[in-house]
């Protein structure tokens, strides 16, 4: 350990500079180490794994959307149709199985009580899966 300065032997003062030579030793032997290991992390162990059956993967339910614009008009599916129609439609998807989900699209225009009389008529002729779609763009930019 150096406790002088190269110059001067007057001032007898401690060294302000960091030794980093041991930590490089260290770095040098653990990389050293790192190497002569990876490979061994490679090797995989063989096994003949048993087959076995499984019960099929539950059937995905059918989809409709169901679009209500500005004006109170209603769509099924991209299809209009008048609003008297419309027990008769949900009254057959109930029917199907596994139970179509109804997504729901009202323009924000829409007026409320147009929105709670289709719920109910599709509540009302047993349909229980019931979603609202909106717009992420629309929500994300009113902020």
């Amino acid at each position: 350990m150096s406790f002088g300065g190269f110059n001067d032997n007057r001032h007898q003062a401690p060294m302000a500079e960091i030794n980093v030579t041991p930590m490089v030793d260290v770095m040098l032997v653990l990389l050293v180490i790192f190497i002569l290991s990876a490979p061994l992390f490679t090797h995989a162990i063989k096994l003949d794994l048993p087959s076995a059956q499984s019960a099929a993967a539950p059937e995905k339910p059918e989809t409709i959307s169901l679009s209500i614009d500005a004006g109170g008009a209603i769509f099924w599916n991209n299809d209009a149709i008048a609003q008297d129609a419309l027990p008769a439609k949900f009254a057959a998807a109930a029917q199907k199985q596994p139970q179509p989900e109804l997504q729901l699209r009202a323009d924000k225009e829409t007026r409320y009580e147009v929105i709670a009389q289709v719920m109910a008529a599709a509540q009302g002729n047993g349909l229980s899966k019931l979603g609202f779609v909106t717009d992420t763009k629309a929500a994300a930019s009113a902020k």
